[in-house]
């Protein structure tokens, strides 16, 4: 499923170089404003932060929610505590977009991450072009020469790579790239099952002065408690928040991981 998804992100991002070249996209990146800084707003605290997700569906469960105005979704992240919002721009299974990216980045403060399967340089420079201040990076998905060269060349345009991994293997490799923000995805995206405990496992693993961030398997208070009782900085939160209120759930899970 993970080789499928990156190779389709891919593919659409071929095409829309078709019609925006390399070199368009790279002038566009250049002449951003520059990114805010997510470590700053995701550093640990006395509490846990929330980065709140805007997310329309998913490979495992189908349509989540319609959200027709990603940018109005966004605000009542910010207004209800959230320290940065996610953004899924994946087209074909989570029905997002770079539109939906540019909405959320002009209506927030906020920091505001591109949520793909990225693989190559041209996502990266599209990301900045549209306004991202973090861009993930799937560790499982890509050979380490790969993943070096994009984590550089996202710290190269000012953003913060988010470095996600689902073992103790992967959690080493993005510690190798001396990323400081490392996320600890609980659903295998070979299988998509999920294993709320395997934030726990890894947390230890991640260097001193990289920012923990668990994710996925947050569907009650709880949950947020148990990840923040594991060592988690911050929790990365999108289906709960799509499926119910989105601001009583946002402070019901801030309050939890008081």
């Amino acid at each position: 499923m993970l080789a499928d998804l990156t190779a389709g992100a891919v593919q659409d991002a071929e095409a829309r170089a078709s019609a925006r070249p390399l070199a368009a996209v790279e002038a566009a990146a250049l002449a951003q404003s520059p990114a805010r800084d997510a470590l700053a707003a995701l550093a640990p605290s006395d509490r846990v932060k929330i980065i709140a997700e805007v997310k329309r569906a998913s490979p495992s469960r189908g349509d989540l929610a319609d959200i027709p105005d990603p940018a109005l979704q966004a605000l009542r992240y910010e207004e209800s505590g959230a320290s940065a919002i996610s953004v899924l721009t994946e087209g074909r299974r989570f029905k997002g977009s770079l539109a939906d990216l540019e909405a959320v980045r002009s209506a927030v403060e906020l920091p505001v991450l591109r949520k793909d399967f990225i693989a190559n340089e041209y996502q990266v420079l599209e990301a900045r072009a549209s306004g991202a201040d973090l861009v993930l990076l799937i560790v499982a998905a890509l050979e380490q020469d790969v993943l070096a060269r994009l984590h550089a060349l996202i710290l190269d345009l000012g953003m913060t790579p988010l470095v996600e991994a689902h073992s103790a293997a992967e959690v080493d490799r993005a510690a190798d790239l001396d990323a400081k923000l490392i996320g600890v995805n609980a659903r295998d995206l070979s299988t998509f099952e999920l294993d709320r405990d395997l934030f726990g496992r890894l947390a230890d693993r991640i260097p001193a002065g990289a920012v923990k961030v668990a994710e996925s398997a947050v569907l009650a208070p709880a949950d947020v408690a148990h990840y923040r009782a594991a060592g988690a900085d911050v929790v990365l939160v999108g289906e709960a928040l799509v499926t119910n209120d989105p601001v009583s759930t946002l402070k019901s899970f801030l309050e939890a991981g008081a």
